[in-house]
C-alpha cells in the first residue's frame, strides 16, 4: 500500500471525532488488523476481499458514509490521497493528473456524495468493484454502462469527471 494512502488513513484515524463516530458502528480492532495485513507486501487476496467487505458494510451505514465523505473535504487527507494515487499511477500520468484534478473540484465531490447516498447506485458500484476484483472485464464494462444509463447521479458524476479528462485518460491506457 502506498505511503500516501497510509498517511491519509492515519490522518483520518488520528481524528478523535472520526474514530469516536465509528467506534459504535464497526470493530476498530478488525480495521487495525486489516490495515496491518495490507501493509505486508505479499498479502493474499482474502485480505483484500475482507477489506472490500468491510468498506461495503461501512458505506451502507449512513454515519460511516458521511464521515468518510467529509474526510475528502479535508485538504490534508485529499492531498495525501491524491499523492498516493499519483505515485501508484506513475506509468499513467494523465490518469493520475485527471484524478487529482477531479478530487480538487468541489462539484465532483458534491456529485460523489450525492451518488453514494443512493442505495441502488451503491449496489451497482459494488457489483462493478466485485467484477474488477475478480477480473471479469466484460461484466465490469456492462455493469458500468448500466450504472451510467440508469442512475441520474452516476451520469452527473460521469460528466463532472469527464470535464477533468478522467474518462479520456481511462480509455487511452497511457
Amino acid at each position: 500500500m502506498d505511503r500516501h494512502f497510509v498517511k491519509a488513513l492515519l490522518y483520518a484515524w488520528d481524528r478523535d471525532e472520526f474514530r469516536e463516530g465509528l467506534q459504535h458502528l464497526i470493530d476498530l480492532d478488525e480495521v487495525t488488523t486489516l490495515l496491518a495485513a495490507l501493509s505486508v507486501e505479499d498479502h493474499d487476496h482474502e485480505v483484500e476481499r475482507r477489506v472490500l467487505d468491510l468498506v461495503r458494510s461501512g458505506l451502507d451505514a449512513a454515519e460511516i458514509r458521511r464521515a468518510t465523505l467529509l474526510l475528502i473535504e479535508d485538504d490534508d487527507v485529499r492531498e495525501n490521497l491524491a499523492a498516493g494515487i499519483t505515485a501508484s499511477l506513475a506509468d499513467r500520468p494523465d490518469l493520475a493528473r485527471s484524478i487529482r484534478s477531479a478530487l480538487d473540484d468541489p462539484e465532483v465531490r458534491t456529485e460523489l456524495r450525492e451518488a453514494l447516498e443512493s442505495a441502488p447506485l451503491r449496489a451497482v458500484i459494488w457489483q462493478v468493484a466485485e467484477n474488477q476484483f475478480e477480473g471479469r472485464r466484460w461484466a465490469l464494462i456492462r455493469t458500468a454502462l448500466v450504472l451510467v444509463v440508469r442512475h441520474r447521479h452516476a451520469r452527473r458524476l460521469t460528466w463532472a469527471l469527464r470535464r477533468h479528462g478522467l474518462i479520456r485518460a481511462l480509455r487511452s491506457g497511457d
